[in-house]
């Protein structure tokens, strides 16, 4: 197999395990760029990425640059020397100049089918539009959001309880599957690139806290869908701003009333179709508990209704 020199640019867990196998693989990664320490926890310290701590752990050197956009970061980054730049959930915009850099140019690794969901969020939009199938793209960027040559796609069927975590776990390990392979169809000129299709693109925009309240109104599947694919972030949460309750697990079951009503004691809420029963829910300041005993601890009874 041909072996390449590599920068990989990474921040999120995605990215893991395809640094992992390229290291695995031989390849040269002569530096892995990822974003700077950001405050974390209740005592918001600094703290590396977790692709920076485990490229560390390989003995791989480190690059945090706030942005890429000025002329120092160019030349950096040009003076690597690298073949090809491999890029997964980075954050950061990559400019003509660092794009034009690698002899092979940069690769993304997009955890959807494109050109369907392009964007910041394509796993939680998979599973909020309740997609069947979903997949990893490989594409040769370019200055546009997600719009560049198709290098290959490799689908995947979504799992009916599927979360955004597993989904997005399932997708990181396939990368880092065929990842290799790509790489040395790349340097050895066997590569074949596919345009895409505007015509057939989404956009996964980035969610807020917004698109985590409920409203009963909605289908049961639909809130289902939400829980799945809003946990951890933002989440999904219900009842006044100053007694919020998030839903971490649930599941749509048969029942009919008014939109929030209870219906039971073990915490199964009427929806505009359906009912969903709250598995596991965590009040604002408390800890995570099942629904039927977060309603005895409010004491609420059927048929009370949720706001």
């Amino acid at each position: 197999m041909t072996t390449l020199r590599l920068a990989f640019m990474a921040t999120a867990p995605f990215a893991l395990p395809a640094l992992e196998a390229l290291h695995r693989a031989g390849h040269d990664i002569v530096a892995v760029y990822t974003q700077p320490p950001r405050p974390a926890g209740r005592g918001k310290r600094l703290r590396a990425s977790v692709v920076a701590e485990r490229a560390e752990a390989l003995g791989l050197d480190v690059r945090t640059p706030v942005s890429l956009r000025d002329g120092a970061a160019s030349t950096a980054f040009r003076a690597l020397d690298a073949d090809v730049a491999v890029v997964a959930a980075y954050g950061l915009i990559l400019p003509r100049p660092i794009l034009d850099a690698p002899r092979l140019g940069c690769i993304n690794l997009h955890p959807s089918l494109l050109p369907r969901w392009r964007g910041a969020t394509p796993v939680a939009h998979t599973i909020l539009h309740g997609d069947r199938e979903t997949g990893l793209t490989v594409f040769r960027m370019d200055e546009g959001l997600d719009t560049g040559a198709i290098l290959c796609r490799h689908r995947l069927p979504v799992h009916r309880r599927a979360t955004t975590d597993s989904l997005e776990s399932c997708l990181a390990g396939l990368a880092a599957d065929v990842l290799p392979g790509l790489l040395g169809r790349l340097g050895d000129h066997l590569a074949r690139v596919e345009p895409q299709n505007d015509r057939d693109a989404t956009y996964a925009r980035k969610l807020t806290r917004a698109d985590g309240r409920v409203d009963w109104r909605r289908s049961a599947d639909e809130i289902d869908r939400m829980v799945r694919g809003l946990n951890p972030r933002p989440g999904v949460h219900f009842g006044p701003d100053s007694a919020q309750v998030k839903i971490l697990e649930a599941e749509a079951v048969a029942g009919e009333a008014a939109p929030g009503t209870l219906l039971d004691r073990s915490a199964v809420v009427a929806c505009g179709r359906g009912a969903l029963r709250l598995v596991k829910v965590r009040a604002a300041g408390r800890p995570t508990t099942d629904g039927a005993a977060w309603l005895r601890g409010q004491r609420l009874e059927p048929p009370a209704r949720l706001a």
